[in-house]
């Protein structure tokens, strides 16, 4: 039998904390204070989601799919054969803006049906190698396999899924006026990477003194690349290698099958310092990228944003709709409130 000395020394200390005996507020949760917050939260859904319509109401988005469209057949199809992968193919698409597009204008491309979310896709790289470790550049790791090496035992750089299949379309924005010569529509290329990628997650080995040709030397490009890492850009050293603005924006991979990405912002001087004027256009594209494989489709797509982003229509929608569900279920309470109140359903005077 336990002694009761042993049972006072278990007892906790007589204190409001340990004897639960602190001041507390419990609210009552009466029609009269519960609905009020219903219709509040209600409306400022609402709110919000007109609210953001309208912001994305006022931005411009233009696709352009050239997947299979005009000369640009021709490409497609010759892209389907794997031999073929690095002959060179030009095609050509038009398109017209009917009225002027103020502002900042952003160019992305874009793919449909191209899966960048697969576990094995997303873990085929060697963030080791990326950040420039030079010990992982001739080693690189398994979980690249089997875009690590060839056959004959050359390292590749960068390895992996991910960089072997990175989209390598390039193109080129002229725009036609009514009258005069047709002038090549100005693009900036570089800074539209994330910072931290560009600086922290992605960077060139050393030593620095050499050129990037030297420091990639013993390695080898991945299968379907046309060109080494190291001439992703040689007119700019600071864009060349790992730290090229567009192999960084294709390592950040998507999260849906349908994505774009931003291949480079308008340059605004001169015949476009305001924007992009409303006329004719074509698109200069040097066609690589392979789709048939997957039935995907390409685009260009022309955009402005605002402090919202894109033209993206979810998240506005979903507040609208979320606040009007709410709005709803706070009139059938109050109907039932006002026909039933205090007395219940059955409960009778």
């Amino acid at each position: 039998m336990p002694k009761e000395n042993d049972n006072i020394a278990r007892r906790p200390d007589s204190t409001a904390f340990k004897q639960q005996k602190l001041p507390a507020w419990s609210p009552s949760l009466t029609a009269e204070t519960v609905l009020p917050f219903f219709f509040l939260i209600g409306l400022l859904c609402v709110l919000t989601g007109a609210w953001l319509l309208v912001t994305v109401a006022a931005t411009h988005e233009i696709k352009i799919d050239y997947t299979n469209t005009g000369n640009c057949s021709d490409c497609y199809e010759l892209r389907e054969n794997r031999l073929n992968s690095t002959k060179d193919c030009q095609c050509t698409v038009t398109f017209s803006l009917p009225e002027q597009i103020v502002g900042d204008v952003y160019v992305y491309y874009g793919l449909i049906n191209f899966h960048q979310n697969l576990r094995r896709y997303m873990d085929s790289r060697d963030d080791a190698q990326l950040v420039g470790r030079t010990f992982n550049l001739k080693n690189p790791s398994s979980t690249c396999a089997p875009f690590d090496k060839y056959k004959h035992g050359t390292p590749i750089a960068p390895c992996g899924a991910i960089a072997n299949s990175m989209f390598n379309d390039s193109f080129q924005l002229v725009f036609h006026p009514n009258e005069g010569m047709a002038m090549s529509v100005p693009l900036l290329r570089t800074g539209i990477a994330w910072y931290t990628d560009k600086n922290v997650k992605f960077r060139n080995p050393g030593p620095y003194n050499e050129s990037l040709s030297a420091v990639f030397a013993g390695t080898s490009q991945p299968f379907y690349w046309q060109k080494p890492v190291f001439e992703l850009d040689p007119t700019d050293t600071k864009n060349d290698g790992f730290v090229n603005d567009d192999f960084i924006v294709w390592m950040r991979e998507a999260a849906f099958p349908n994505f774009k990405k931003l291949y480079g912002r308008l340059s605004r001087f001169a015949a476009f310092a305001d924007g992009l004027p409303g006329g004719n256009y074509s698109i200069q594209i040097s066609y690589n990228f392979p789709v048939k494989y997957f039935q995907g489709k390409k685009l260009v797509i022309l955009s402005t944003v605002s402090w919202f982003g894109g033209q993206n229509r979810f998240l506005p929608i979903a507040y609208t709709v979320t606040g009007g569900v709410i709005l709803i279920v706070a009139m059938i309470l109050t109907g039932f409130h006002l026909k039933f109140g205090k007395r219940g359903l059955y409960l009778e005077d």
